[in-house]
């Protein structure tokens, strides 16, 4: 099978590198060429188009809406180039209404469309432990489960409409946000009580959560990595993105609100290229210190 694979970020490369640890042959690009030449084994091209014009799977991770409407729609593009027939299968966090807008232009070109949203950091990609959300028609889904089960350790297939799988992957971000500023304000108070945030975690998870992503995240946020999986600014984006698709169906969410503004507050003073749970940590800690 003929597959390319476009955009080589945190996420993408080890992803790519899954996909030929199983034995696929790919054809990469990216807007950084080093990194795709940094690909051992696979085939560098030179463009979007010339990567998808003989392929029959494309798969996408790219950074943002403005990213994949360059590779897909601009010149030397996906869509264009992309024959009728083969499959696109989307692992990027975008907007459902850029999802729509594909699964449309698919649609009109005879090209098979799935949104397949992944959560997970570069580590958990590098294990192939992920896991993703997908959506789209059941021959489309049936072609692209050998690739995907490849990156991960389970699959939800949640719908025939691609744009469930992306709305559904911004809902979880949304969680994931959450969750971590509830547990950066908790580590705050801890501290202040005179109790160590880290027996805090463990105790607290142990009475009622047993969560290993709690575990995880709050192991991030008390001992900040190297370099930063997801950062302040893609949650930034991805809350906004939640937010809009909220609008779209007259959704009102008062925690995303309250959280968009910590977000912003958080970019205004630096932090925006921060880990995303470190980042909102550090946060916490600010806006917990009271005068007098």
């Amino acid at each position: 099978m003929n597959i390319a694979f476009l955009g080589l970020g945190k996420m993408g490369t080890p992803m790519a590198r899954r996909l030929m640890a199983a034995g696929n042959e790919l054809t990469v690009w990216n807007r950084n060429p080093e990194r795709a030449h940094a690909l051992q084994g696979a085939q560098v091209a030179s463009s979007p188009a010339e990567a998808a014009r003989t392929a029959e799977v494309v798969l996408t991770s790219l950074f943002d809406d403005a990213a994949n409407e360059q590779v897909l729609f601009g010149p030397e593009g996906v869509l264009d180039a992309l024959q009728p027939g083969a499959l696109h299968i989307s692992l990027s966090t975008i907007s459902v209404d850029l999802c729509d807008r594909l699964t449309a232009e698919h649609a009109r070109r005879k090209q098979l469309f799935v949104a397949a949203p992944v959560f997970g950091r570069p580590n958990v990609a590098g294990e192939g432990r992920l896991w993703i959300v997908a959506a789209g028609a059941d021959d489309a889904i049936a072609q692209a489960r050998p690739l995907l089960e490849s990156l991960s350790r389970g699959i939800s297939v949640i719908g025939r409409e691609p744009r469930q799988a992306h709305a559904l992957k911004l809902g979880g971000n949304f969680l994931i946000s959450a969750m971590i500023h509830s547990l950066a304000e908790s580590f705050v108070y801890a501290h202040a009580q005179g109790i160590d945030p880290a027996a805090f975690l463990e105790t607290v998870n142990s009475a009622l959560f047993q969560s290993p992503f709690y575990a995880a995240y709050g192991q991030v946020m008390l001992h900040p990595p190297e370099h930063p999986g997801a950062t302040i600014e893609l949650g930034a984006k991805d809350l906004r993105l939640l937010q809009e698709a909220a609008a779209g169906r007259h959704t009102s969410l008062s925690l995303a609100g309250n959280l968009a503004q910590i977000f912003a507050q958080a970019r205004q003073s630096g932090l925006g290229d921060e880990d995303w749970a470190v980042g909102q940590y550090r946060m916490a800690q600010r806006r917990g210190v009271l005068e007098g």
